[in-house]
């Protein structure tokens, strides 16, 4: 290997610079796509890697039996931290709950400015876990002191403007505390994320909290991590605390029909799973206690990981299709190196030095392009990415550019070392194999066939998509602003006083209180209503005030829903429930549950009486991936969600809640949403996922367009003296068109029996998440038929022009 060979190959890629642009401009876009759906698989991959000797840190789960979905959880009763470090195997317990719930955020105040925080109560233990170490001050004692809290880098620049933030103090839920200790900020790729650390003994925790913590009185839950010993038997593990669960006081408060419909199944059913797994959790559910933050389906990282190997491999193809005609076209000079002695070394060495400087070119070009689309990558993938240019990860796409050019040198190679000089320099140059031909004919049914499949799938999600966000939640969100407050109506003088105030604004309609907005379940709370007599049913309780139901403007299906005039807010005896509850309970229709009586448990284990006043339709609170389910409405005005109504644009509204807001809640931070956003909000992942498709299929489109180019370039230079016999007999230009389009044609539908009914699979399979579709037919897969076809049409009009006009003269002296 010589610098000769290098500059050699230089100069022959800068005597044709349409050829190069080309190659580097395809490889280029293809690796950008490829480095960037690579890097966000590897940041996925490396979710809390960071933590000392992860692999031995188990994440504890809970099955919640008593609701009938039984959804799993990240949270388990805290008084089994106790108990854990006692199990054989176990060397560590760490427990820890948000310092507030996500929907109403610790706010804390420094100086004249707000700031909302992402803060932990934690327990000892958790900063020895998670292998925390104090860059400034003193972790212990910060974690300890009733006045003291930790606080990342990145929280002190945030916050107090600098890192050296030891003994700055701010203001939290009317406390004054000071910063004890600095921690170097955690990555984003972490499920475990926090600006502000609170020990169980701080202020800011609570008296309430700080008793159930040490204690566990109540059966309070929390999240807990452990760490097991080497080779430890985690079935031994969870069976142990299983049976602390199942022996439990506060755990025993089940009615007897609860424990006749759990049957065999424990009421909360305890797991384990790896922390380092924690991030595929996908199904993951909301507690009361925290969401599961980020997470990700393994199917779908999986997925983006091969997308990006296809891009690759698409852009590939290109490059070994366009050298290979820039072979052919090159016979004479690799004739005469061959006659001038050339070697089958120096001849491999050639291409692939080539080879190598445009992969090396289309990487450099490939990385500045990913730079530039970094920001817009993030937002689709809904993740920090910043650190994805990293000296490691340039290395790692120079070595991957380096793989490509060797490997798509091969081929041109093998073809070049098969020129014969004698025939080449006699003027009968070879023409390409049939072998070889339909080599690359097979290689372009690839590429249309995958930016095909691309297309039909991204047409679906995109439909499929737009269907759920507009689907109907049972009444029209778009007059409604939803307003989340940091105290409860019910217990709060400041509270009742805003909504008041609130309601008798100019533009306001009316005002609702509910726990939860119609399309978000920030508080799911399950009870058991029973006929007495008769069956019973789980089923999810929802609080809302009287005026609820006509501000919406939803009729009954049967009796009458909750009025102002006619109900008296907090009474506990009428309730509301949709036509599934009606049928769980054992009723042959609404109208024959109208006036009947239900008995339950309320929270504090007394039993309660209930009648029913009306059956009402269902109203979705959860997605359209899952089914309605049965829903009892209560009269009770312990909400902090305002449901506001404009009398005309919604607008006016948000800004009379922001001018209200600092007389009322000086220490928070205003919270105000639009009705049509919380119920979009079910569906971000499935928007940002339809337009990353549609990114990646205009790439594939792309580059299957330009593929076909080539091939329909090389069918007019390989067929040119049989168009121009063919108009020596009379053929018109109408006839040699259709002799370059019928043979694209074919290779276009070619693809689509290849493409389409792995289409097919992959749309099923993403609509089974769904229990309702969209009226996604057959349409989708013609109308990416028709769209590949027509780029297709295009990609080869100029070379069909051509054709047409060859003027048989020219041709045959050529």
């Amino acid at each position: 290997m010589k610098l000769r060979d290098f500059r050699i190959g230089w100069r022959a890629l800068v005597q044709e610079p349409a050829y190069t642009l080309a190659v580097v401009l395809g490889l280029g876009v293809g690796l950008a796509a490829c480095l960037l759906l690579l890097g966000f698989v590897r940041y996925s991959m490396e979710y809390d890697a960071h933590f000392p000797d992860v692999d031995r840190v188990y994440v504890v789960k809970q099955h919640f039996n008593v609701d009938p979905a039984s959804p799993l959880q990240e949270v388990v009763p805290m008084f089994l931290r106790e108990p854990a470090l006692k199990t054989p195997g176990v060397i560590g317990a760490a427990v820890y709950i948000p310092a507030r719930p996500e929907i109403t955020p610790l706010t804390v105040r420094i100086n004249r400015s707000i700031f909302a925080v992402r803060g932990l109560t934690v327990m000892p233990g958790f900063a020895e876990m998670l292998g925390l170490r104090a860059v400034q001050g003193n972790l212990a004692d910060a974690l300890d002191k009733p006045d003291r809290f930790v606080v990342t880098e990145a929280g002190a620049l945030r916050l107090f403007g600098t890192v050296n933030a030891v003994g700055r103090t701010m203001l939290a839920e009317g406390n004054t505390v000071q910063v004890g200790a600095v921690v170097p900020t955690p990555p984003a790729n972490t499920t475990i994320p926090f600006e502000l650390l609170f020990g169980v003994n701080s202020v800011v925790a609570g008296a309430d909290i700080r008793h159930e913590m040490m204690t566990g009185e109540h059966g309070w839950m929390g999240k807990m991590l452990l760490r097991v010993k080497p080779g430890a038997s985690l079935p031994a593990i969870i069976d142990s605390l299983q049976r602390v669960v199942d022996t439990a006081p506060s755990m025993q408060n089940f009615s007897p029909e609860m424990r006749a419909r759990l049957g065999k199944r424990k009421a909360i059913e305890l797991t384990m799973s790896p922390l380092r797994d924690a991030y595929f959790d996908y199904k993951m559910q909301n507690s009361f206690v925290s969401a599961p933050g980020d997470r990700a389906n393994p199917v779908l990282v999986a997925g983006l990981a091969a997308l990006a190997l296809l891009i690759l491999t698409m852009a590939a193809i290109n490059y070994v299709n366009l050298s290979m005609v820039r072979v052919l076209r090159r016979q004479r000079e690799v004739a005469m190196r061959k006659v001038l002695g050339a070697g089958v070394g120096q001849l491999m060495l050639l291409f692939l030095f080539e080879s190598l400087l445009v992969a090396m070119t289309a990487t450099a070009l490939g990385l500045m392009l990913a730079w530039l689309a970094l920001p817009v990558f993030s937002q689709l993938v809904n993740r920090q990415l910043d650190g994805l240019f990293s000296l490691q990860n340039i290395v790692a796409a120079f070595g991957l550019g380096g793989v490509l050019g060797v490997l798509t040198a091969i081929y041109p190679a093998w073809v070049a070392l098969r020129v014969h000089p004698t025939q080449v320099l006699a003027g009968r140059p070879d023409t390409e194999s049939r072998a070889s031909m339909q080599w690359r004919r097979a290689l372009t049914v690839l590429q249309v066939s995958v930016a095909m499949g691309f297309a039909s799938v991204t047409i679906a999600v995109a439909w499929q998509t737009h269907y759920a966000m507009r689907a109907s939640p049972g009444f029209d969100p778009m007059p409604f602003v939803i307003v989340d407050m940091p105290e409860r109506v019910k217990d709060s003088e400041k509270a009742r006083r805003f909504y008041s105030t609130l309601a008798a604004q100019p533009g306001v309609a009316g005002v609702a209180i509910t726990e939860d907005p119609v399309g978000r379940l920030d508080w799911a709370w399950t009870h058991d209503m029973t006929r007495p007599g008769g069956q019973s049913a789980g089923m999810e309780m929802k609080s809302v005030s009287a005026n609820f139901f006509e501000l919406y403007g939803i009729a009954p299906l049967a009796g009458r829903l909750f009025q102002a005039a006619v109900d008296k807010e907090d009474d506990r005896v009428p309730v509301v429930l949709n036509a599934v509850a009606a049928r769980e309970l054992g009723f042959a229709s609404a109208e024959e549950a109208i006036g009947q009586t239900l008995l339950f448990k309320g929270f504090e284990n007394k039993v309660i009486s209930k009648r029913i006043v009306g059956i009402a339709p269902d109203l979705r609170f959860h997605s359209l991936r899952d089914k309605p389910i049965a829903t009892a409405y209560e009269l009770w005005t312990a909400g902090t969600v305002l449901s506001v109504r404009a009398s005309a644009d919604p607008a006016s509204v948000e800004r009379s809640v922001q001018a209200l807001w600092p007389s009322f809640f000086p220490d928070a931070l205003p919270k105000i949403v639009r009705a049509s956003d919380v119920l979009a909000a079910n569906y971000a992942d499935d928007a940002r996922l339809a337009k990353l498709m549609s990114v990646a299929t205009g790439i594939a489109l792309a580059i299957a367009a330009f593929g076909t180019y080539v091939l329909s370039a090389n069918t007019v230079q390989r067929r040119a003296r049989e168009i121009v016999m063919r108009k020596l007999h009379g053929a018109r230009s109408a006839d040699i068109g259709l002799l370059v389009v019928r043979e694209i044609g074919a290779l276009v539908l070619a693809a689509a029996v290849i493409a389409l009914p792995i289409a097919v699979i992959a749309i099923r399979r993403y609509l089974s998440r769904y229990v309702e579709h969209a009226p996604i037919g057959y349409w989708t897969l013609l109308f990416a038929l028709t769209l590949t076809l027509v780029i297709a049409l295009i990609a080869i009009a100029r070379h069909t022009w051509i054709a047409m006009r060859m003027v048989p003269a020219e041709a045959l002296r050529t």
